[in-house]
């Protein structure tokens, strides 16, 4: 079954409850959605309902309204919670808990959130009271069950939020185990964003006889979002982004990751250059993330760099921009991250910074939205101020530039050219030396330079003057010229005394007596 939007314009048309009705007046809620004018009546029938909308339209009210209009006339008891809201990630838990909180207000029901990332043990102790509604995470959901917490043997309704979320974080193992162990007799709504083909099998298993509600195309983009892609390198992302996020016309930005360690190296990057922003991602401790997460809602920060954990039905008024600093390897996700934008008749831009090995996935999104991105500069609405002047005075090193001489145009340094007693350069002058003079005045004689064979004789001077010095040191050599007997005393200052030469012949190894008898030299035999 599909349902289009029908003729109900007003919260007082659904058979809802008056504390319920209101509690929506007085959340100033006029007009219903397409999705909730479709999906809130089938819901008050009890029927199980399979719902694919586009991200901000209005789901989470769909669901939520029609299960306290049911909750209200009975009674939790302890461990037994009767509604189960399961959400893929926390910061989604949270704002569905405000919103059941919110439309709740007159009813007495309880509410609890059970999500990840913080002590189990008050959970615990929370989970031992009566629960009317528990919204949790699939994870420590199925953590609480196995501590022995809870009993899911009561639960009369059951919805899986972001269903294709939840199959693309391979969470739909975790919700199987957690079907079995809820009773057969339940109503079952199932609310995703995109319906692909693994989802609808997912469905058959867990819904009986479902209402399809479709209100939206799968993969929609909102005509409030100015959608742009800017090509660069890899390397040349941070000083594009930099320069981005530096406009003033960003109020407040949203910047989308594909991994968590690329958010906390761009943070890093980006805060080096002064620029304030913040990180959001699923290794981050939950009491920073909801931190995070509150400041950013108040306005306290103005840019946010997270992966795709922020960018499934997080509900942010005023977002002015988002970036893809990287492209979304999944075409759906890139829906989801420019639908935080734009929002309640607000305009928005998105910008998609792409990289030459994503290409691929560009275009992989451009035939899911079946539009083609436009591609835009880093700056385009300064990039006609930043452009020289025509009449702009050129540099010092252009000016110095001899221009190329054409046929047409008179050479300026010739004779003929009409302004050459203009432009003629001006003859070198030769810069004679004042003529030297003496101390008493008197003009002296120009300093003579010498010649090649005067230099040349000059040094064969210098050359014999030294050899005859060098001959005067040396008197051993003179005595022997003149037959005389070398001395045995060596004259040179720093030379050691020798004594006279020893005549005695010296002495072998065979004259000793000490020589054993086999080694000595025979005998002479007498006749």
């Amino acid at each position: 079954m599909s349902s289009g939007p029908g003729a109900i314009t007003s919260f007082d048309q659904f058979r809802l409850s008056e504390p319920v009705q209101r509690a929506v007046r007085d959340a100033r809620f006029t007009t219903p959605t397409p999705v909730q004018q479709a999906a809130i009546p089938l819901a008050l029938e009890r029927r199980d309902i399979l719902a694919t909308a586009q991200t901000g339209t209005g789901k989470t009210a769909a669901f939520t309204l029609p299960m306290i209009d049911r909750l209200a006339g009975g009674r939790a008891r302890a461990r037994m919670p009767r509604a189960l809201i399961l959400e893929p990630v926390r910061e989604l838990a949270l704002q569905v808990q405000e919103q059941v909180n919110l439309f709740s207000a007159h009813v007495n029901l309880s509410s609890e959130l059970f999500i990840g990332g913080v002590n189990i043990g008050p959970q615990i102790r929370r989970a031992a009271q009566p629960v009317d509604i528990m919204i949790a995470t699939p994870g420590r959901l199925l953590d609480l069950f196995d501590r022995g917490a809870l009993l899911l043997i009561g639960v009369e309704i059951l919805v899986i939020d972001e269903a294709d979320r939840m199959l693309d974080m391979g969470f739909i193992p975790d919700i199987e185990s957690i079907v079995a162990k809820l009773p057969v007799r339940r109503q079952t709504m199932m609310l995703s964003a995109t319906m692909p083909p693994e989802i609808g099998r997912i469905a058959k298993r867990f819904l009986q006889r479902p209402a399809r509600v479709s209100v939206a195309p799968p993969a929609a983009t909102t005509e409030l979002v100015d959608q742009s892609v800017i090509h660069c390198r890899a390397s040349d992302k941070d000083r594009t982004l930099r320069t981005l996020l530096g406009s003033p016309a960003v109020e407040s930005a949203l910047v989308f990751c594909n991994r968590k360690r690329t958010v906390d190296e761009l943070v890093g990057t980006l805060r080096r250059d002064r620029v304030p922003v913040e990180p959001l991602h699923g290794d981050m401790p939950q009491p920073v993330r909801l931190k995070t997460m509150e400041a950013f809602r108040a306005g306290d920060i103005r840019i946010l760099v997270a992966t795709d954990v922020a960018g499934r039905g997080l509900d942010v008024q005023g977002i002015s921009h988002v970036f893809n600093y990287d492209v979304p390897t999944q075409p759906e996700d890139y829906v989801h991250h420019i639908g935080r934008t734009g929002r309640a008749g607000n305009p928005g831009t998105s910008i998609t910074l792409a990289a030459a090995g994503e290409r691929e996935h560009l275009e992989a999104i451009e035939k899911l939205i079946n539009l083609k991105i436009r591609v835009r500069s880093v700056n385009e609405d300064t990039a006609r101020a930043a452009a020289p002047a025509a009449d702009a005075k050129p540099t010092a090193k252009a000016a110095t530039r001899r221009p190329r001489q054409t046929g047409s145009a008179p050479d300026p340094s010739g004779a003929d050219h009409p302004l050459a007693h203009i432009l003629a350069p001006a003859p070198a002058r030769r810069r004679t030396p004042a003529p030297r003079r003496h101390r008493n005045g008197v003009a002296a004689p120009p300093k003579r330079t010498a010649t090649w064979s005067e230099t040349l004789g000059d040094a064969r001077r210098r050359n014999d003057e030294a050899d005859a010095a060098t001959a005067k040191r040396r008197p051993a050599a003179t005595n022997r010229r003149k037959g005389k007997a070398p001395s045995t005393v060596d004259e040179r200052p720093d030379a050691r005394p020798r004594g006279p030469r020893s005549s005695r012949s010296p002495k072998f190894f065979t004259d000793s007596d000490d020589v054993p008898a086999f080694l000595r030299p025979p005998a002479p035999q007498s006749e």
